[in-house]
């Protein structure tokens, strides 16, 4: 027993003094390659294109963070529906699917039907039970803080997160009020970065809320100016990311379901141009470790500028 006990003992410091000489050997750690999602409303599908080429790929993906249109997605993806099953959704929806009409003077519908479609589709309800850790981004609408979710209930973090101002009403959850996280992370590379990821690929849907010069009405008005405001203070989370990739979605409109197989083409076009990129993250590793990787990018995370949040575990 003592002779098994010596053995046990010598192999846990054998262990432990190879995983600290593993990094001054000169040999990187595989890469832990998080995605962030930023919003878009229906130009989100491009999301699907661009996860549907990292897949056929085979890129491990570490994590997903997500906001707004991202959040729907990423929740969808993370929960166990591959990228030809989200393909076949997208195809089918329509905003009438998420949103419901109403009268109050905190906007013009509430989201709530969301409820039903994520319960349709969600393979995990819970945080805790996805397949790929997800971190959802709302925004606390009394302080700004961006609110991180990370566990408990998924459905309605993501409603929070899509709960665009002044168009979907705010979503109460545990007494704080929230709307939208592109108030607070447009694309979310901070909070996929702080969730682990040494590469994180943000998706940006970059591009004008409407392909018009002058408003049609207040929600163009509304989502014009956030464009703008977003445009202007990109600085922060580009300087999180290992890689942007931007489909092309700048004639698309925010309401656009009907365009599906044009904007996963676009979300397909912008992945293939990054794959050589990413390739050479996962090029160059010992065969006994079961990804290839490259060396990690030390992120700038440290930065007194960048916005606070909280988050919710």
């Amino acid at each position: 027993m003592r002779t098994l006990e010596r053995l046990v003992r010598s192999a846990k410091a054998f262990g432990r003094e190879f995983k600290r000489s593993w990094p001054e050997l000169g040999i990187a750690e595989k890469p832990k390659i998080g995605i962030a999602l930023g919003g878009g409303f229906a130009r989100g599908i491009a999301h699907i294109g661009v996860l549907k080429v990292l897949e056929e790929a085979q890129v491990p993906i570490y994590c997903v963070a997500g906001t707004s249109v991202g959040a729907l997605i990423g929740a969808c993806y993370c929960g166990g529906q591959a990228a030809r099953e989200l393909e076949a959704v997208a195809r089918k929806a329509r905003f009438r699917d998420f949103a419901r009409w109403t009268l109050s003077r905190y906007g013009f519908a509430s989201n709530d039907r969301m409820i039903t479609f994520l319960d349709t589709f969600l393979k995990g309800r819970r945080f805790e039970e996805l397949s790929i850790p997800l971190g959802v981004i709302a925004t606390d609408f009394a302080t700004g803080e961006g609110v991180v979710f990370r566990s408990g209930a998924v459905i309605d973090a993501v409603r929070a997160s899509c709960a665009y101002p002044g168009m979907f009403l705010p979503v109460n959850i545990d007494g704080r009020v929230l709307v939208d996280g592109m108030l607070s992370h447009p694309v979310p590379a901070i909070p996929a970065a702080k969730m682990g990821a040494t590469h994180v690929i943000a998706i940006s849907l970059k591009g004008h809320w409407t392909a018009t010069d002058a408003p049609r009405h207040v929600f163009d008005v509304i989502g014009q100016c956030f464009a703008i405001a977003q445009a202007n203070n990109a600085q922060q989370w580009r300087a999180a990311s290992a890689l942007v990739v931007e489909p092309d979605v700048s004639g698309f409109g925010y309401d656009d379901f009907s365009r599906t197989s044009e904007l996963l083409e676009s979300g397909e076009k912008a992945a293939l141009a990054a794959l050589p990129e990413i390739r050479k993250w996962l090029a160059a590793v010992p065969s006994m470790t079961p990804y290839k990787s490259g060396p990690a990018v030390q992120l700038p995370l440290a930065d007194a500028q960048l916005p606070q949040e909280s988050q919710s575990f």
